[in-house]
């Protein structure tokens, strides 16, 4: 493959974003691709088969998914070039699948995600999103390493 022509960066709002970004937009500035900005939202309970809560607290979920598809704009505006195309995506569902699902729907040709340095431990414990993710994507993929803010 000597093109990108879609790249897609699956953010998580922790991550410093600007990183990540940064990587993507200096190499969508060498093949003139296209970024996809997306973030995987927890599943609404509707989805799950949990009981359809009261009206209110659908209301405020609504409200969220809403402010958070408000942010990625901005991010996307924010540390995007003008002149590259970019798009951003709030999707709902399981983060692992829900990317893997939108590298074949988006046609991405390249899988941008930030890595986070945790110990041993933790690793063992809980389901490490970029190592399921490079197990399972179809397409090259750039982790990138996430400082902690302390």
């Amino acid at each position: 493959m000597d093109t990108f022509k879609n790249i897609l960066v699956a953010v998580d709002f922790n991550d410093t974003i600007g990183e990540l970004m940064g990587y993507a937009e200096s190499i969508a500035e060498k093949f003139g691709s296209k970024i996809w900005v997306v973030h995987v939202a927890e599943p609404s309970p509707e989805f799950t088969g949990y009981e359809v809560g009261p009206q209110y607290i659908r209301d405020v979920k609504a409200d969220e998914f809403r402010e958070e598809h408000r942010q990625l704009q901005a991010i996307s505006k924010l540390f995007v070039d003008q002149n590259i195309e970019s798009e951003a995506l709030l999707i709902q569902g399981s983060t692992v699948q829900t990317i893997i699902e939108e590298v074949k729907k988006l046609n991405a040709d390249l899988l941008i995600v930030g890595t986070h340095k945790h110990g041993f431990l933790f690793n063992i414990l809980s389901e490490n999103v970029s190592l399921e993710l490079l197990k399972k994507a179809e397409v090259p993929f750039l982790a990138i390493p996430i400082e902690e803010e302390k």
